[in-house]
């Protein structure tokens, strides 16, 4: 590996959008056409990532090339991988009523075989904001950092959140700028100047300011190891629940309270903005256009590439 080559962006986008109502990774966001992945991909390329890892379904690839890929290949080296239900062990069987992939987690190991450099993992349908890639590409190109130290950006939680109905976060626990623990909070909603996670028709009360996890990591490539091990136990214990979700945070929670690897949490204070129902379209849109009206993005985002 090329210990002075920038970092490779993994991007998961074979999800099957199931609140939302469709395949929502390629929608319109942008003036000038952009999905908003794009803009993930335009602030990555500008904060010095070398690769892009797509985490797509194979079904999807043709669209996902002519609309994405063969636009950007110009500027980033690209590589697609799908997640696909039975990238499992031969060992398991696949129960015949399961009918998605197994979740994020999952989708990070479908890339297991084409990463081995530092990189950083991402929502196809998010918007994270130029800062949190600098930031985190800044950390990944350092130097004599160890092995099992892996990252974290950290948004607050009031930053994350939509109008139109719950969210699910990853709850960080944070001491020294190190994660301690993240669990994820499965319903959280605003309600007034009120944020609370929902669990059992219990009410949880949640500051504004609590660091959540928006699936933004930095991971040396050693991480492959834990999480394929981690997956292993996952479908021992629950691979027969057809709703059962392997998320990225499960392994690194008990990674941590084993201490088998640190975490570095890296704060930010951009604004997520994301499509997680229709309604949250036309809000996405409307503050990507003020960030363009603000000079923060070009109209066409590889015109000035």
């Amino acid at each position: 590996m090329d210990k002075n080559k920038g970092p490779t962006l993994l991007i998961m986008a074979a999800g099957l959008g199931s609140r939302y109502g469709g395949i929502k990774q390629l929608d319109r966001i942008g003036p000038g056409g952009e999905c908003i992945m794009e803009y993930s991909i335009f602030d990555a390329i500008n904060a010095g990532f070398e690769k892009l890892v797509f985490v797509i379904k194979k079904s999807f690839e043709k669209e996902f090339s002519q609309k994405i890929s063969n636009k950007w290949e110009k500027f980033i080296e690209i590589k697609h991988v799908f997640q696909e239900i039975d990238d499992v062990p031969k060992t398991f069987q696949i129960p015949f009523h399961r009918e998605k992939p197994w979740g994020t987690g999952h989708a990070v190991l479908s890339a297991r075989k084409m990463i081995h450099e530092p990189f950083t993992v991402i929502n196809a349908d998010d918007f994270y904001g130029p800062e949190a890639f600098k930031v985190i590409a800044n950390q990944l190109k350092q130097k004599n950092i160890p092995e099992n130290e892996h990252c974290l950006v950290a948004y607050q939680l009031n930053n994350t959140l939509s109008d139109f109905g719950s969210v699910s976060r990853g709850v960080c626990t944070v001491k020294n700028n190190f994660l301690t623990s993240i669990i994820e909070a499965m319903h959280i909603i605003k309600s007034g100047t009120i944020i609370y996670n929902e669990t059992n028709n219990e009410k949880q009360i949640l500051p504004a300011d609590t660091l959540v996890s928006m699936n933004f990591w930095g991971f040396k490539p050693s991480i492959f190891e834990v999480m394929v091990e981690e997956f292993e136990q996952f479908l021992s214990s629950k691979g027969n629940d057809p709703k059962a979700e392997f998320f990225i945070a499960y392994p690194l929670d008990k990674g941590l309270q084993n201490r088998t690897f640190q975490i570095k949490v890296l704060k930010t204070n951009e604004k997520w903005m994301g499509v997680t129902y229709l309604d949250d379209k036309e809000y996405i849109k409307s503050g990507v256009l003020q960030k363009v009206q603000a000079g923060n993005y070009p109209i066409q985002l590889v015109d000035s590439l």
